[in-house]
């Protein structure tokens, strides 16, 4: 159906989707997951409270969540100019990618650690343990499963936001599609495109269901 240069450009998209993906989920982790335990421990009721922190890391999220991600993208091309030198191509995506979906992973670890059963953090509390040991021998491990499922729903959330880079010229699928499916009605191509970002969907939903059951201590 299609020539070899053809399938070599889905290719080389393919693979910058994989890139973009997996290195943006990489990098908002590492800042999501220590905000949402730090919502956690300075909640009201938290471990260490203090409601001006929390609070105001609560307005930081809750507004760059609340801008639509091409807005953001945009928004940041200086600050992603002065990082990568550029404001094309998966590196350059990779900056937007991380700092819209920090703060969606750090909402997502909040709900999994609240998901713990206060009777657990009683009972460490009054077995002398403290608040680090709590948080990491403690909620971290019970919040396994659920920590999982919303790492896998982060992955698949980052992709989307992936494709979307292509109209700002963010390269992989999304690009392909756009310049060759949109722009240029090509719709075998534009189908190929959705087909595959579909199947990386389910493949990635996939893995992160097995890995949570795999981690429930419950089944």
């Amino acid at each position: 159906m299609f020539d070899n240069a053809t399938l070599q450009m889905i290719g080389e998209g393919f693979l910058e989707t994989l890139y973009m993906t997996i290195v943006s989920f990489a990098f908002a982790y590492v800042i999501g997951l220590p905000l949402g335990i730090t919502l956690v421990m300075t909640d009201r009721e938290g471990i260490r409270p203090l409601v001006w922190l929390n609070r105001l890391l609560g307005v930081i999220i809750n507004l760059l969540r609340s801008v639509p991600f091409l807005i953001l993208f945009l928004v940041l091309t200086p600050l992603t100019r002065a990082i990568v030198g550029t404001s094309l191509g998966p590196k350059a995506a990779i900056v937007g990618l991380v700092i819209a979906s920090a703060p969606f992973i750090a909402r997502l670890v909040e709900g999994s650690i609240k998901e713990v059963d206060k009777g657990v953090i009683e009972a460490a509390e009054s077995m002398g343990a403290s608040p680090m040991q709590i948080i990491f021998k403690v909620l971290m491990p019970e919040a396994k499963p659920s920590l999982i499922v919303g790492s896998a729903i982060a992955v698949t959330t980052i992709l989307s936001y992936s494709a979307m880079t292509g109209f700002v010229g963010g390269g992989g699928l999304g690009d392909i599609a756009i310049r060759y499916g949109y722009h240029r009605y090509q719709t075998d191509i534009m189908l190929v495109t959705v087909a595959i970002l579909v199947v990386i969907v389910q493949i990635l939903q996939e893995i992160g269901m097995k890995l949570a059951k795999i981690g429930d201590k419950r089944i």
